[in-house]
């Protein structure tokens, strides 16, 4: 009789450490996406992809997509967790504050959701996954095929760089905050209290 109750007893502990991590990389043309399985010290691919968003015109409606996507995606996979790309600083401001835009748009759907959010630098990402913060998109594509066994691309480049994302949060085993290369918000009123400057 004991051994049927341990078997029970680790099933139960395997299952209460298992999580879905969804990892997004904002962008106003594509965005990336992709979502892991952790049991544990494992992680296996659930899902990747893109939205794509580059034959709109309208800016509005292309947040409005990203939106939209990201809430059925929650809906769709219920995440424990959203991993998102923060927007890198680049010289064209025009630029940033559409990226800036696209991530926040994101990170209000998961708020919608109650899905707690981390916030890593595009460097971050690329020296998690490979090791050398000034990785290609290519390097990063590759380690992530040898670490979660797949060969399928579907416009490849964009979908593993959200991928890459979920993958470095399930790296960082660290608790949440504790870091200073990345900002968590369990909900809307912890993100408005930290980011009371931003918001009008």
């Amino acid at each position: 009789m004991v051994t049927p109750f341990n078997t029970h007893h680790s099933l139960l502990t395997t299952h209460q450490k298992e999580r879905i991590i969804l990892g997004i990389d904002p962008g106003t043309a594509v965005m990336g996406y992709g979502l892991i399985k952790e049991t544990g010290p494992k992680i296996e691919l659930i899902s990747l992809g893109v939205v794509k968003m580059d034959k709109m015109d309208d800016h509005t409606l292309k947040l409005q997509r990203i939106f939209e996507k990201t809430v059925a995606l929650i809906d769709n996979y219920h995440p424990d967790c959203l991993a998102i790309e923060a927007p890198f600083y680049g010289k064209n401001i025009q630029v940033m504050l559409k990226l800036g835009r696209a991530q926040g748009v994101a990170m209000a759907a998961a708020l919608s959701r109650n899905v707690v959010i981390t916030e890593y630098a595009p460097r971050k990402i690329k020296q998690s996954i490979t090791g050398n913060g000034n990785a290609t998109k290519e390097q990063v594509a590759a380690m992530l095929q040898t670490l979660l066994k797949f060969t399928e691309t579907p416009d490849f480049l964009d979908a593993t760089d959200g991928l890459a994302v979920a993958v470095c949060h399930s790296f960082q085993r660290i608790p949440t905050g504790k870091s200073g290369s990345k900002k968590s918000y369990s909900g809307w009123d912890t993100f408005a209290k930290d980011n009371a400057k931003r918001i009008v």
